[in-house]
């Protein structure tokens, strides 16, 4: 597969210029302010023009007249009005002012794109940790305690906890979509893929959304969308045909990791697209921690009644295997899913999931 390493970089920039960067909140492109100095000459008009033009921009125009014994000329220069007036002071003040909306605006960009880089780094923990621990293990373990943190924290900010069928119905339905079938997948395609082309598979799952919330929430495609589309999935059958090997005596569609990563990607794309629906019965913060508890525990039963080898060598565990898990759980559940569906229930979940194909760049680059 390394062969179509330039491939899948190619698809990867040309997908991002087509929707990564409209996804950037608009005051990244709004933040800095343009100012045009203007010079402009007005010559041989009649006098009354000349003198209302004049008293009219008084404050941005000075007249310097000449006379001739034929004519009389009137030149209009545009000054510069801004700064020149201000004082030292004022203008420390402008500048600090203007520093700490682009540091905000960095901030801003740095938290969008975060949830990516933990995604692809904790594949890279992921996969090392698999073998000694198993897949179902990892998989609850990356939910179950991440989870009971996203749910302190948003009661830490005073966040009230779901109430009523309609919410823990709607956060249950997500768990078991999002979280369960998503993270159970996940763990299983990575036993049999390297945790680079995983995730580049995995995170197909923009063109699911957005094709589902241009269906559910009316979110436009347009020319340039379709065209990304059909690249992403040219993309994807150049990756998944010749990593399937079609023997007709040994072929299991199950036992192929790129099956279950697409599987994967379904998953979290319908569950991107469910978390509009939640947010209407409880806060979507909670609801992801409590969605992360929910769904880990059906993985954890799993992993029980599967005998993963933790439970019978978990002494065996190296002091860099607890520290893989436990960013694996921290930073690659708990605060990415955290920002990443708060960040869903703002802006268009199109140009938000199409930001994920950036996470095979970091798992490439650290794995």
């Amino acid at each position: 597969m390394v062969h179509l390493a330039p491939l899948i970089l190619t698809e990867v920039i040309l997908f991002l210029s087509y929707f990564a960067i409209p996804a950037i909140n608009p005051a990244i492109f709004t933040s800095a302010e343009i100012r045009n100095h203007l010079t402009f000459n007005r010559r041989k008009q009649h006098a009354y023009s000349q003198n209302t033009r004049i008293r009219y921009f008084s404050s941005n125009l000075r007249p310097r007249s000449k006379t001739t014994d034929s004519e009389a000329e009137i030149e209009c220069i545009a000054t510069p009005t801004n700064d020149s007036s201000k004082s030292p002071k004022e203008l420390s003040e402008e500048s600090t002012s203007y520093s700490l909306e682009l540091a905000g605006t960095a901030l801003e960009f740095a938290l969008l794109v975060s949830p990516f880089f933990f995604w692809g780094t904790a594949m890279v923990a992921m996969k090392e940790v698999l073998p000694k621990a198993g897949p179902f293990f990892v998989a609850a373990f990356r939910l179950i305690p991440s989870g009971f943190l996203l749910v302190g924290f948003a009661a830490s900010r005073g966040l009230s906890f779901p109430s009523g069928i309609k919410a823990w119905l709607s956060i249950s339905a997500f768990a078991l979509i999002d979280a369960t079938c998503f993270q159970g997948f996940l763990a299983q395609g990575l036993e049999r893929t390297a945790a680079g082309l995983g995730s580049v598979i995995i995170d197909s799952q923009p063109l699911t959304v957005a094709i589902l919330a241009s269906l559910f929430f009316g979110e436009s495609i347009g020319f340039i969308g379709a065209a990304g589309l059909l690249l992403g999935v040219v993309g994807l059958l150049l990756l998944e045909v010749p990593a399937l090997d079609f023997d007709n005596n040994n072929f299991s569609l199950w036992g192929s990791g790129e099956w279950w990563m697409l599987l994967a990607a379904q998953s979290m794309a319908i569950g991107t697209v469910m978390v509009r629906w939640v947010s209407k019965y409880s806060d979507p913060v909670m609801a992801t921690g409590w969605h992360m508890v929910i769904g880990g525990l059906p993985l954890m039963a799993i992993s029980i009644l599967n005998h993963d080898p933790v439970f019978g060598s978990f002494d065996k565990l190296t002091t860099s295997d607890v520290l893989a898990l436990l960013y694996t759980s921290i930073f690659g559940s708990a605060i990415s899913y955290g920002v990443y569906f708060y960040n869903a229930t703002r802006g268009s979940l199109t140009k938000l999931s199409s930001l994920t194909f950036l996470t095979p760049m970091f798992a490439s680059v650290f794995g």
